[in-house]
């Protein structure tokens, strides 16, 4: 089986979802989840890289995206690793890594609206009221677990 560069991107993808899902449901509640983050990180910043490795001709909003994400995470990376997440830092860590998996789900979304036919008929352009609405909810979700992982965050030191 050849595996190709969308294929790789895509599984990359995934399996960050996946163990950003579990890392970010556990800093809600202060569990420690060492091989989760380390596998969540990982895979994001991979997806985020790869992202570059596709043809393109001028700036798009994935490379954006992209940027964004991987900036974030260095941030993530640096209050883990540089500065034990100590202090406030555990508080950076955490909305980071909110912030991480949100970007991977907002993609998550977009990419949903332009290949799944069913939702590409409701919003072709992807500035339709249902994308739109979609997003929004996504964001607001995401609003809720960075405020809890923060709170949780305040309380209870995790170790890195």
């Amino acid at each position: 089986m050849a595996f190709n560069l969308v294929t790789i991107h895509t599984a990359l993808s995934l399996v960050a979802i996946a163990a950003g899902v579990v890392v970010v449901f556990d800093l809600v509640r202060a569990g420690p989840t060492p091989f989760w983050t380390v596998l969540f990180l990982a895979t994001a910043i991979l997806t985020s890289a790869t992202g570059y490795l596709f043809p393109f001709s001028g700036v798009l909003p994935s490379q954006i995206v992209g940027g964004v994400a991987l900036l974030v995470l260095a941030v993530v990376l640096a209050a883990r690793y540089a500065f034990g997440l100590r202090g406030s830092w555990r508080k950076v860590d955490a909305i980071g890594m909110v912030a991480s998996l949100y970007f991977l789900i907002f993609v998550l979304v977009a990419q949903g609206f332009a290949k799944i036919p069913s939702l590409h008929v409701l919003a072709p352009t992807q500035s339709e009221p249902p994308f739109a609405v979609a997003q929004v909810v996504v964001l607001i979700l995401f609003v809720l677990l960075g405020i809890g992982a923060t709170r949780t965050a305040g309380r209870v030191a995790r170790p890195a």
